[in-house]
This record gives C-alpha cells, sequence and structure tokens, in this order.
C-alpha cells in the first residue's frame, strides 16, 4: 500500500518551516527558495536531459526499485513494476520494508498503459529491460503522455547513437549521482556512492598478491545455449570486483547467449549461478553437472559454485553485496 498523504503532507509542512525537508532515512531535498522551479539538468546516455522534480515516479525491476530505494526516496514513489521472477530478490533485499509500503503496479513487464494509469510523470527503467521499441513503451512515446523518461546507464551502449560506454560500476554510480540530482537528494546520493566505492576499494585489498584471476563462468539460464553475461552486464564488474575474470568480458553485450563450446574451451575454474523464482539454482547446478561435456571443466570437476541472487546481478546497490560475498567464496577456495 501507499503511504497515506495527509501525514506525510503535515510533516512536509512542520519541516519546511526550519529550511529542510528530510525523507525516508534521512535523504535531504534542497528547500523550494533555493530551488523555484525545481528543474535539473542531466546528461542521460549522452543526451542532456532537463527534469522537473517528479511526483508520481515509477519505477521497473529491482535495478529501478533499489537505487530509489537507497536514495530514501519510497515515500515519494507512485509504485514500481516488477516480474514475478524477481519475488525472491525482494525476501532478500535490505529494502523488504519499501517493497511493501510501495505500490507494485504490475507482475510482468512494465508496458505503456501501466504508465497512464499510474499517470507517472517519471519512469525508471533500462533499454530493452523495460523500455522497448518492439513493446511500444519508449522515452519518445512516454514523453508524447506527458511522462520524462531515464535510462539505466548500463544499457546506454545499445541506445542511441551508443556513444556512452562505460562499465557497469560506473554506470551505477552515475545513475546514484544523477537520481540525486534529479530529487533533489545529492548529499544523501553523495553518501551512497561514496560508501559504495570504499567497500570496493576494501574488497580490492583481499585479492590475492600472486597468480593469475580465477576464471568465472556466469549461468542464468538455457539448455541449448547458455544465458550469460557480456562485459556490459553487472556480473562482470561483480567478478572484476571480487578479483576475478568474466570468462566473457570481451563479449561486447550485455545479457546474451553463447554456446557451450566456448565455454567449455575457457575452463572456467568457477560458475556463478543466477538465482530467481522460475528454477532453483540447485537444478541448474544438476543440469551443468549432467551436461558431459562440461565434465571437464574444472569448476564442474571441484564442484565450485557460487550462487548469485537475481537482485545483487542487475544493476544496483546490491552488486557490491554481490561482490563482497562472491569475493568471500573465491578467497575460501584459495582463489
Amino acid at each position: 500500500m501507499i503511504r497515506p498523504p495527509l501525514p506525510r503532507a503535515l510533516a512536509v509542512a512542520a519541516l519546511l518551516t526550519t529550511g529542510l525537508l528530510a525523507t525516508g532515512c534521512g535523504a535531504e531535498v534542497e528547500p523550494a527558495a533555493k530551488n523555484k522551479t525545481r528543474t535539473v539538468t542531466v546528461s542521460n546516455c549522452g543526451k542532456d536531459v532537463t527534469y522537473t522534480r517528479p511526483k508520481r515516479p515509477v519505477a521497473y525491476d529491482v535495478s529501478g526499485a533499489e537505487k530509489m530505494f537507497s536514495l530514501g526516496l519510497a515515500d515519494r514513489m507512485r509504485g514500481y513494476v516488477m516480474n514475478k521472477l524477481g519475488d525472491p530478490s525482494i525476501k532478500g533485499s535490505p529494502w523488504r520494508e519499501d517493497y511493501a509500503d510501495v505500490e507494485r503496479l504490475g507482475t510482468e513487464r512494465i508496458t505503456r498503459e501501466i504508465v497512464v494509469d499510474a499517470r507517472a510523470d517519471f519512469v525508471l527503467a533500462g533499454w530493452n529491460s523495460g523500455f522497448s521499441e518492439e513493446r511500444g513503451i519508449t522515452p519518445a512515446l512516454l514523453q508524447k503522455v506527458g511522462s520524462a523518461s531515464y535510462l539505466h546507464t548500463e544499457t546506454c551502449w545499445d541506445y542511441g547513437d551508443k556513444s556512452v560506454d562505460v562499465t557497469p560500476l560506473e554506470a551505477l554510480y552515475t545513475d546514484l549521482d544523477n537520481l540525486g540530482r534529479i530529487f533533489g537528494v545529492q548529499k544523501r546520493a553523495d553518501k551512497v556512492v561514496t560508501g559504495l566505492k570504499e567497500r570496493v576499494t576494501a574488497l580490492k585489498k583481499t585479492w590475492p598478491e600472486k597468480g593469475d584471476p580465477a576464471r568465472v563462468f556466469v549461468y542464468d539460464s538455457g539448455t541449448d545455449q547458455p544465458f550469460t553475461a557480456g562485459r556490459h552486464a553487472a556480473p562482470n564488474d561483480i567478478i572484476g570486483a571480487a578479483g576475478a575474470t568474466n570468462v566473457f568480458d570481451g563479449l561486447d553485450k550485455g545479457w546474451t547467449t553463447v554456446g557451450w563450446e566456448p565455454v567449455i574451451k575457457a575452463k572456467p575454474e568457477v560458475i556463478v549461478i543466477i538465482d530467481y523464482a522460475d528454477q532453483p539454482a540447485k537444478d541448474k547446478i544438476a543440469y551443468l553437472k549432467s551436461l558431459a561435456g562440461l565434465k571437464s571443466v574444472p569448476a564442474v570437476k571441484e564442484n565450485r559454485f557460487f550462487v548469485l541472487s537475481y537482485g545483487d546481478a542487475v544493476s544496483g546497490p546490491r552488486n557490491v553485496k554481490g561482490a563482497e560475498r562472491l569475493g568471500g567464496y573465491l578467497r575460501s577456495v584459495g582463489r
């Protein structure tokens, strides 16, 4: 359920007399007197976009919802949309209470109809992960119905003129910084980003001093062809921050399919299993062990499988937690 508007309005009125508005876990909004128009211009996917501070924002999937939640913006959201496959990620999220308090507007993909019905004035999603030309929900089309859009920087490599190509973690930091500016919670965003960067720096100090990084293969799903992560997907940087190497970090893709032969040839030492609702991780592991071609792969021979929650694997503030957990596992097996 959405939090009742009246108590929040009263709280806003009281706090404005002090010249500072605090929302959700200490997020501070710049007083209206210092920003009368409440507009800000940020660069999104290589274009300068001017936003009026959103009043009815909608976020898609874990990536969108948790970037908002981490900035203390839950009480300003109109709602979020998330496929039911992501439900286990909600249970394991540090923002479980925010998920419970913010209205869930859909349990499949986000659509233009959902946006219109919600009278959303801002939509946060990724290109081909929410926004889609094929499904008729693009920033240009939403603009026609009065809704601004922000695309996850992680997906900009495949959008527009494709001029923006940054690593997944840098993309995460960029999004948090931009959202902080758009919603007037820059101090909160600075604190969140600084904290994440400090944790990554601390994690790097645990890397082995000698030897090549461990080779890691990401297995999301797939039988005829495995669905995995290329260099534009968050697991590429999660693995890198943990002190290892994604065997497909040279693949100029985000989430994509590959053949089994390249996996066998890469000889991964560890296989990361992405865990979500449709198939338990243990079933995926059992399937990989059943493939005759993989029996020579070191990860399979040594039974080195690491389960990564979908919520930790998609672009969002939980990426660093995923890297820390993977780093701990790698150290535990001497890598």
